[in-house]
């Protein structure tokens, strides 16, 4: 819906803020604060500063903030004798939390007694301000958080840039500000979690069309018989179950070339793939480290060529990516490199690691709750199917068709979550600025 304006402005004499409503007040923080609290951090090695049970109290960082509007749970608690040796400060319920640190202007409010990290302060407002109002306004106040920050290796804040934020007070209407915005932005939430339930299951769909495709088939007629596999069951009676190693060079970048040969260079040529580079047969080159081409064709065996499947074998473990094209890109050493032999079709190759049977495969080896790794004798005999040339032709050209619907109708929800967000954040910043009067809207 659209909002009017208010009836007059005035000049806030702020090039930030701009005009505010003619009987709006223009004033700083400051003004409508009792106290600005710093948190600390005990020493993490000190093991009587902390408490993995309900012991003393819950010590937040930011983490802990931007996963609910309320804080009462947080990843560790401090004891109290942390609490005391450090002197921090045991915030109220009710106070409000805002980062000064790395991720500048996250707001929270306190649901139980806690203390912070130093990355947060604790706001804790006076009778001027409506506490309700204070959030959202903080909230709103994020592109004058950007402009008004200072910039070394982080982005940060100090209490007394807080303290100085111009804000224009109305001060007859914060109330209906604030419960404006607690209906609007839930109903903006509402949708976004919709899309985001969306998202999760046209993925679920995706990771099932796969599966199915590439352990069952296209043919529904077709008759079936044990593979002899636990986790792959059933398969038709024509395919065969054999191991990748027998189709495939696996390989990857060893300890020593990595601890005494490779070395990074900004003008290098070569694209040097990391783990977080590799999506779901895509690659994502947003960020990237480079070799030289020299140090690329000195480490030979592990230097990609176009056919070639990347999957990560260490930390993040699921995706997989075919690479495109020759002399463009090298794995770093937690990447392995598949090169399939004539036999096997590479795009259809790349659907089977993808599938289900392939990720569970990897989490039964992996039971130990350490960092997921997979060696690369793992991968040799991790199981593949062998089928006709044709047939897996056949099976990548459908996935292909099927699975770029669904990341479609993916990439919308992804657009439309955006576009919510950015509406949410319009909408409060407009409305604690008195850029539109919501009076009305109650």
């Amino acid at each position: 819906m659209k909002y009017k304006k208010y009836p007059s402005y005035k000049d806030s004499g702020v090039e930030w803020l701009g005009e505010i409503p003619s009987k709006w007040t223009y004033s700083k923080l400051k003004y409508y604060i009792d106290n600005l609290v710093a948190g600390g951090t005990p020493k993490t090695d000190n093991k009587e500063y902390w408490s993995e049970s309900n012991e003393g109290l819950p010590w937040v960082s930011i983490s802990d903030m931007t996963r609910s509007e309320l804080v009462k749970e947080t990843k560790k608690n401090v004891t109290y004798k942390g609490i005391t040796d450090k002197n921090l400060k045991v915030l109220p319920k009710g106070t409000i939390l805002y980062s000064i640190f790395a991720s500048l202007g996250k707001v929270a409010i306190t649901d139980v007694p806690l203390t912070t990290n130093q990355a947060i302060l604790g706001l804790l407002p006076n009778k001027k301000i409506d506490k309700r109002f204070l959030y959202w306004l903080l909230i709103g106040l994020e592109s004058y958080v950007q402009f008004t920050a200072s910039s070394n290796t982080q982005d940060n804040l100090n209490s007394e840039k807080v303290s100085n934020f111009p804000l224009s007070i109305p001060l007859n209407e914060q109330q209906q500000i604030a419960k404006f915005l607690d209906s609007a932005t839930q109903k903006i939430d509402t949708l976004i979690t919709k899309q985001e339930k969306l998202i999760e299951l046209l993925k679920e769909k995706r990771q099932s069309v796969i599966s199915h495709a590439v352990t069952k088939g296209l043919n529904p007629d077709v008759k079936f018989k044990d593979s002899g596999v636990e986790w792959l069951g059933n398969v038709p009676e024509h395919w065969s179950v054999s191991k990748i190693g027998y189709y495939a060079f696996v390989t990857k970048l060893t300890g020593f070339e990595y601890t005494n040969l490779w070395r990074t260079s900004e003008d290098g040529e070569i694209i040097a793939l990391r783990g977080f580079n590799i999506k779901e047969r895509k690659l994502d080159l947003s960020k990237t480290e480079k070799i030289t081409g020299a140090l690329s064709k000195k480490l030979s065996r592990s230097k990609l060529s176009s056919g070639d499947i990347v999957f990560p074998c260490t930390g993040t473990i699921g995706n997989a990516a075919i690479i495109e094209s020759d002399n463009k890109f090298h794995i770093n050493q937690n990447i392995a490199k598949i090169t399939f032999d004539s036999c096997i079709n590479p795009s259809y190759a790349v659907y089977w690691m993808l599938g289900t049977f392939i990720k569970k495969t990897i989490d039964k080896n992996n039971m130990s709750g350490m960092q997921p790794v997979v060696l690369i004798g793992d991968i040799r005999n991790l199981p593949i199917i062998k089928i006709d040339y044709v047939e897996q032709q056949q099976i990548a050209n459908y996935l292909d068709d099927k699975i770029s619907k669904i990341d479609t109708l993916i990439g919308k929800s992804k657009k439309s979550i955006k576009l919510l967000k950015e509406k949410r954040t319009a909408l409060i910043s407009a409305a604690v600025t008195g850029k539109i009067d919501v009076r009305e809207t109650l």
